[in-house]
């Protein structure tokens, strides 16, 4: 049946256009229920299970189905995820608002619907003729899809009465929109909210801890007093946006001051780019990351940022005198100079919520269910949730969702999600860093797995087209030990011309991720691979990463060639880019390409070729320098795992052979070779790599840190500056100049991706370089996927598809890529200090060499290179009368008591597990030696002394 509307619209020329809109109606439409003779079987995919058996209703003890409307699928999506809950009619009408309003919901929906244990059905209401409505007049969309959803459920229970006299299956529709529930119940279908199913289920009693708490009016009721002003309207807030009176940014809540945040705001302004809040009702309930609306205050109200540390300790939430109290301490008095531009949030633009790990602060008072959620992430503000286990998760890492924030209420309100496990174990631990650090990683999709090739797999001759046959030369791999994900090769030979021929050859993963499927999607909102210290998140499934796009040796491979002719001074003649097949003939690690290139006795092509390379290598990398390339240090380390508990039992900072630099020098050869031919073929929409330089702000404490030593480190140029760090040599202390390289790598700027038609900066400063790009890393970065589609369509090996030469499309591509290499070193760095503290927890206390990195006003950072550890040693301490500090910013330098502090001075460190705080544990240092009363802690004294002192120690740097 054909359902059609004709309306008339005018276009832009003044013409009148019909448009005639067509809408079947079809007879053939399964409701999902086996066994339904009405419908013979007409539904596919997953359907609803013949008599369900759910957990008990004390509300609906008969078998029955759940039909919920679109509030208790946006709100309540926690709830339906419970393997608990089954046997839900997930309506067309539903799931296309759900897919309007919620991107992350839908997923989610989607994902819970595709998962054949749950039997979720969704029924096509919209196209089914007995469920189908029109949109009456006087009528608005929402109401025409509450009836919608009505009809829906009512049509159901009809229709099941016809599968057999004895069945006593019913629908019920869960709602929590009152007006809707009474419309349903009035037309004779059994409707309860949420909250009346979900207690109802006495068997699941945990389910209750799962509810998104919603109602606001009860809180109101409880307290009367309002803390915070109202939120405008989107439409006041765009108004006032547009007029200038109102300024939109994204707000960022302090780590350090729960009392303050900066909002960065969005746009070209150079004036106010940057503006201040302070003081709980400034701060308006907004949440980090939250797109808000400013007012900015006038100067008078002006402040400057606080030196001060706060931290949320409260447990009673009426302290608001308190609050106003610790907000007069944030007002020391400042120059003018210091003043910034200050606002308070006037409206909530888009929140942007997720969900929260963090521990459980149980409250104080007995047999409540009311508790205070404390996040891992100290920007985030505390939540209240009601809980029935509170005893249970005390001690354990959960998930807390928010749910919103009332104007009465000092805390967000939020519900319970699930329980992680126990505090400080490694899964746990684990899966917190990788939640908080927005790493995706959960197991690939069935319709991801279901992209990639069919094993056995084998070259075909399809495979064979616009690709050269290279498995006669001689290639192979150098890698990390224990390397299985192997993206590179290299071939070096002489030519008969005297002449080398030098080639990268890099794993033709484009090949088997095609540009807009599941597949590509996924490696595309992975964007990265995360190393872990004991764990690999893959950007792409495992048959690609460690087998098919992997270049073992002996096996064939698919691979995308740069392929140069040298002269023997390492001058490029000519380069080819093809796609290829070839054949490894070793898989080496560092250590072994290094024997074979030092071995007397080994001539066999493969130590010939590294050989050559090597060689190569070296030229390229002088010429590099020569250029001004930076070489930079960064204490990097290697941990030993425990076979069997997998625990670390030593650190080990990372040795670096010629084979590494070898292998670097080519890597960025190939880069940059691609960079260039890309950009020739695709000025507009190339994607490249840049490293901004940085303002000379940035190099004061470099500066300065060397003077103190009598050396002078040039900043004008990278070439000038890479000169000056190796000229900054000191006979008497060897060590200083790795310490200057480290604290030169703290002044640079992050490197980032961008679209070429989107900038006009190209310069890469570290490698000193006019243009860069990533091309060899493609099985672990998605940036090079790109970048191989690109350099496939510039040689005709590839074809070309419309996202790819969408500059905005790449440009968002490129947001996106940034974000999650940020995310992923943050979570690296995170893993590396987890399992340092496992390392020091069961070690000990030790007593180490350290170097001063950093001098504050009462604190010193050092580096003990031993572990490449940094942590901070602080001089004022709770419970224990102040020293006597001066701190010199000019210098820099810390006076204590008649000691003085500079930068690389060498100290002697006391390290050891700090567990006061369960959520955060830390690495707590402290000053051995030089020897200052009061402060250095003896060496002489022995573990089982410092019981006492120790505890001491923990209590004082909370």
């Amino acid at each position: 049946m054909l359902k059609s509307k004709t309306f008339l619209k005018k276009t832009r020329a003044g013409g009148v256009m019909k448009i005639v809109r067509e809408h079947y109606l079809r007879d053939d439409i399964g409701c999902g229920a086996p066994g339904c003779a009405a419908c013979g079987g007409a539904h596919e995919g997953p359907a609803l299970e013949p008599q369900p058996q759910d957990p008990a209703s004390s509300l609906c003890p008969q078998p029955h189905y759940l039909l919920p409307d679109t509030n208790v699928l946006l709100h309540q999506i926690d709830v339906l995820e419970d393997p608990a809950i089954r046997n839900v009619i997930v309506l067309q009408t539903v799931l296309q608002e759900v897919r309007n309003r919620s991107a992350p919901v839908y997923k989610r929906i989607r994902d819970v619907t595709n998962n054949q244990e749950k039997h979720f059905y969704t029924f096509t209401n919209e196209h089914h003729r007995e469920t189908y409505v029109e949109q009456e007049q006087g009528e608005n969309a929402n109401d025409r899809n509450d009836r919608a959803i009505r009809v829906a459920a009512k049509w159901y229970n009809e229709h099941l009465k016809k599968m057999s006299a004895d069945n006593h299956l019913q629908v019920i529709f869960i709602t929590n929109d009152r007006k809707n529930k009474e419309k349903a119940v009035e037309e004779g279908i059994p409707a309860f909210t949420c909250e009346e199913y979900v207690k109802s289920l006495t068997a699941n009693p945990e389910l209750i801890d799962r509810l998104a708490c919603l109602s606001e009016e009860v809180n109101e009721i409880e307290s009367g007093k309002i803390i915070f002003s109202e939120h405008l309207p989107l439409s006041k807030l765009q108004q006032g946006i547009k007029s200038g009176t109102y300024l939109q940014g994204t707000f960022r809540a302090s780590r350090e001051n729960y009392l303050e945040a900066t909002v960065w705001i969005h746009g070209d302004n150079e004036e106010n780019k940057e503006i201040i809040l302070q003081g709980l009702k400034h701060l308006n309930r907004a949440v980090h990351e939250d797109i808000v609306a400013v007012e900015l205050l006038p100067k008078s109200q002006w402040v400057a940022p606080s030196s001060v540390v706060l931290q949320d300790e409260g447990q009673n939430e009426e302290d608001v005198e308190k609050e106003e109290e610790r907000e007069r301490m944030l007002k020391t008095a400042v120059s003018e100079k210091m003043l910034k531009p200050t606002g308070r949030v006037v409206g909530i633009i888009k929140r942007n919520w997720r969900p929260y790990c963090g521990m459980l602060s149980k409250s104080d008072i007995k047999e409540s269910r009311r508790h205070l959620f404390t996040p891992a992430d100290k920007r985030i503000p505390r939540i209240r949730i009601e809980t029935r286990q509170a005893s249970t998760l005390e001690g354990r890492r959960i998930i807390v969702a928010i749910d919103g924030w009332p104007r009465n209420s000092r805390y967000p309100n939020g519900h319970f999600v699930r329980n992680l496990g126990d505090v400080g174990e490694k899964e746990t631990e684990t899966e917190v860093l990788l939640l908080e650090h927005d790493v995706p990683h959960q197991p690939f999709s069935q319709a991801v797995l279901s992209f990639l090739p069919k094993m056995p797999w084998s070259i075909t001759e399809k495979d064979m087209k616009n690709r050269e046959d290279l498995r006669h030369l001689c290639i192979c791999s150098v890698d990390p030990p224990g390397c299985t994900d192997i993206d590179d090769a290299l071939h070096c030979r002489e030519l008969e011309n005297g002449n080398l021929e030098v080639g990268v050859h890099i794993a033709d993963v484009s090949h088997f991720i095609r540009p807009g499927n599941a597949l590509d999607q996924e490696s595309a909102r992975r964007g990265t691979t995360v190393y872990l210290c004991e764990k690999r998140i893959d950007m792409v499934p495992e048959l690609l990463s460690s087998n098919l796009c992997s270049l073992k040796c002996d096996v064939d491979r698919l691979a995308f060639s740069c392929i140069w002719e040298m002269n023997h001074n390492a001058e490029i003649l000519k380069t080819k880019f093809t796609k290829s097949v070839i054949n490894s003939k070793a898989s080496l690690t560092y250590a072994e390409a290094q024997l074979r290139i030092d071995s007397a006795n080994m001539n066999d092509d493969i130590t010939t070729s590294l050989r050559g390379l090597n060689k190569l290598a070296k030229i390229l990398k002088k010429r590099r320098i020569e250029k001004g390339a930076l070489t930079l240090s960064s204490p990097e380390v290697r941990f030993h795992m425990d076979s069997e508990t997998h625990d670390p039992i030593d650190l080990q900072t990372k040795e670096l052979r010629e084979t590494n630099s070898m292998v670097e020098e080519f890597m960025l050869l190939a880069n940059i070779s691609v960079a260039k031919k890309i950009h020739e073929e695709f000025s507009e929409h190339a994607l490249l790599r840049k490293h901004p330089a940085p303002p000379p702000s940035n190099y004061e404490i470099l500066v300065k840190a060397a003077r103190s030593r009598n050396l002078e480190i040039k900043t004008d140029t990278a070439k000038s500056l890479a000169e000056s760090l190796d000229r900054a040599e000191s006979p008497t202390f060897p060590y200083l100049n790795t310490l200057l390289r480290i604290l030169a790598t703290r002044c640079m700027m992050q490197a980032v991706y961008f679209c070429s038609g989107m900038d006009n900066d190209f310069h890469h400063y570290g490698l000193a370089s006019p243009i860069y790009t990533h091309f060899t890393s493609p099985i672990r970065r998605y940036a090079d996927v790109i970048v191989h589609r690109l350099l496939a369509v510039a040689v005709g090996a590839d074809c070309t598809y419309p996202e790819l030469t969408d500059k905005h499309k790449l440009a968002d591509i490129c947001k996106n890529l940034n974000f999650r290499h940020k995310m992923a070193q943050y979570a690296q760095r995170a893993s590396v200090a987890f399992h340092t503290q496992l390392f020091f927890k069961s070690k000990g206390i030790v007593s180490e060499e350290a170097y001063i990195l950093f001098v504050r006003k009462n604190a010193i950072v050092v580096l003990i290179p031993k572990y490449g550890l940094e942590g901070t040693v602080f001089f004022e301490e709770k419970d224990k009368p102040n020293p006597r500090l001066i701190y010199d910013d000019e210098i820099p330098s810390l006076k204590i008591e008649d000691t003085v502090f500079h930068v690389f001075d060498k100290v002697k460190v006391k390290i050891m597990l700090d567990s006061s705080n369960l959520q955060h544990q830390k690495i707590r240092m402290s000053l051995v030696e030089p020897q200052i009363p009061g402060i250095s802690i003896p060496t002489d004294t022995s573990n089982t002394d410092l019981n006492g002192p120790e505890k001491k120690k923990i209590k004082l740097g909370k």
